[in-house]
């Protein structure tokens, strides 16, 4: 029987739904037969009209609703969500930062684990967040849809299980984004046809609120009305497509207590700075004298030769019992291209208890990040070839640009279908230099990547230890890498090339991510253990580096039995 009919049949018999109301939100779940709770969603991908910045439009949206619904649950729940596409675009959904333990197959990048869902088709995920809490994301997996198709997914501790700090008063959810005026897919699409850079975003938001430093967005502010002397957590997320964030709010403190779902040491810092894909949690004390105060979001300008939105979005901490027409107290932000800003937040993040992080390591890759610069090859040169001496932008990992197959590589993997893609991405590079300073730089003759669908085979079980390098062979910046099915230790990084001489290592209290950013001209070293089935896509997470080419596929083999073993695909898997 497909799950979609499934699905129908466990609505009908959930009749004597089970209700519990834990840290304030009511959760909503279905007892399944083997008695695991189960939490119902209903997507629909759909179009919504909205007004923003001076201009009307379309956008993507779930349910009509921008940012889109959240998804909560309790650790180790069963997650059902049918997904109907009612628009022209093709879709899927990726539930960002969940390890999707033996579900491969609901993991949702494109061309990954799945074709996308086309126009008309539903597709129904199925899958158990498995021993993870947090604050996590879900967003579409498919061309730049991402910009206007995400929102939050919050996993609470099980029931009686307690944070491990003081109860907040209350929770809120802050999303970080991105707004274009034009048509996102239009964007993205003109962009790799002139193989330039992509025009910067008119917006940031917070919330799908600008604030009132754009135009025609004075009453377009996101508001969150606070009780003097509370505590209250933040979930920050970034789910912004192409910048890396500063966060701040004016007078008040931010106590970082989870990064990436995973609890950390209390880290108190006036800012934090997100690349896209990243989490935090914080807490933040109205310990300031009654009024309103500016929460601001501003760009991380790592990249050089990288054009940003320079205006911040704002939003409103609004003590209640301010005067209704009191001013904003703005918020200090550090200069936009603090590195050490950055470097001071990502020091503090330790994981919360001792952390049993293997000595022995099994396979040692080496992989180099960054921007390429490929020959021109189009009869219209001006209007196709417009990197820097006339060239076009790529970007790579051991010199590879990714290319998408036109199937999903887990079902050729799975059905042993060749042809689509190859096993063979390097351990290495080619060549060894210094990789940040003294990168050949004679654009674009002597910084071409490879084209490639390359992927890389773990045994099961594999302890594998990974340098990320940036490199300088056309713009040193920091690259948000996120890894798919799997979170790691972040043992270490530093500025630089990495050297294994003099590099200094945790291998006490890392913390445990799924998204790192690589430091500007640095390097980070990440640990994992390959124990779980499948295909899992590693790339950057700011889209316009993956829609160049910044990514590599992992496939973990099975290991022994069924608890080790991709299992057979859903009857409703999408068809490309």
């Amino acid at each position: 029987m497909k799950m979609a009919n499934l699905l129908v049949i466990s609505f009908m018999l959930c009749l004597g739904m089970l209700s519990t109301t834990i840290y304030n939100v009511k959760l909503i779940a279905c007892a399944s037969s083997n008695g695991v709770p189960t939490r119902l969603y209903d997507f629909k991908v759909q179009t919504k009209r909205v007004t923003k910045l001076c201009n009307t439009k379309d956008i993507v949206t779930i349910n009509g609703k921008f940012p889109g619904p959240v998804v909560y649950a309790q650790e180790d729940d069963r997650i059902i969500v049918k997904v109907t596409n009612k628009t022209p675009f093709n879709i899927t959904i990726h539930w960002h930062g969940i390890r999707q333990q033996l579900s491969c197959w609901y993991d949702g990048p494109s061309y990954i684990t799945q074709c996308p869902i086309q126009s008309g088709q539903s597709f129904t995920y199925n899958f158990t967040v498995a021993k993870q809490k947090g604050t996590f994301f879900w967003h579409a997996h498919v061309s730049w849809l991402r910009g206007t198709v995400y929102g939050a997914m919050v996993v609470y501790p099980k029931a009686n299980v307690h944070y491990p700090f003081k109860n907040p008063y209350q929770e809120h959810i802050i999303l970080l984004g991105e707004y274009w005026i034009k048509d996102l897919q239009e964007i993205e699409h003109s962009t790799l046809a002139s193989g330039g850079a992509p025009p910067r975003a008119d917006a940031f938001t917070i919330n799908g609120h600008p604030g009132p430093n754009y135009n025609c967005s004075t009453n377009d502010v996101y508001q969150l009305d606070v009780v003097p002397r509370k505590t209250y957590l933040l979930r920050l997320i970034n789910a912004g497509l192409n910048t890396e964030n500063f966060f701040a709010i004016a007078n008040h403190k931010l106590t970082i207590v989870e990064a990436d779902a995973e609890y950390t040491k209390p880290f108190t810092t006036d800012t934090v700075m997100l690349g896209p894909g990243q989490t935090l949690n914080v807490l933040v004390t109205a310990d300031q004298p009654v009024g309103k105060y500016s929460m601001a979001v501003a760009p991380y300008k790592s990249g050089r030769i990288v054009h940003y939105q320079n205006v911040s979005a704002i939003a409103c901490l609004n003590y209640l019992g301010a005067a209704s027409n009191s001013l904003y107290l703005p918020a200090k932000l550090p200069k936009l291209d603090d590195k050490l800003a950055v470097k001071t937040v990502m020091d503090g993040l330790r994981s919360l208890n001792q952390m049993d992080v293997f000595k022995e390591i099994d396979k040692n890759l080496f992989i180099t990040i960054g921007l390429n610069v490929q020959k021109c090859h189009s009869k219209t040169p001006k209007k196709n070839c417009q990197a820097m001496n006339n060239g076009v932008l790529a970007a790579s990992m051991n010199n590879i640009s990714f290319v998408n197959p036109n199937i999903s590589i887990l079902e050729a993997y799975y059905k042993n279908k060749k042809g689509s893609y190859t096993e063979d991405f390097p351990d290495r590079p080619s060549k060894f230099y210094n990789f940040v300073n003294g990168a050949p730089n004679n654009i674009p003759h002597d910084t071409q990547s490879l084209n490639g669908t390359r992927t890389k085979v773990l045994e099961y079980g594999s302890k594998v230890q990974l340098i990320f390098q940036d490199t300088g062979t056309v713009n040193i910046e920091n690259h948000p890498m996120h890894f798919h099915g799997h979170s790691f230790y972040v043992v270490g990084y530093g500025t630089g090339n990495y050297n294994p001489q003099t590099a200094k290592f945790n291998l006490v209290d890392p913390p445990y991510m799924s998204t790192i950013g690589v430091p500007v001209g640095g390097w980070a070293a990440i640990r994992f253990v390959a124990n779980n089935p499948g295909v899992w896509y590693m790339h950057c997470h700011i889209d316009i580096h993956q829609s160049w080419g910044l990514g590599m596929v992992f496939i973990v083999y099975n290991g022994k039995g069924e608890s080790e073993s991709l299992p057979s695909p859903p009857a409703d898997l999408p068809q490309c």
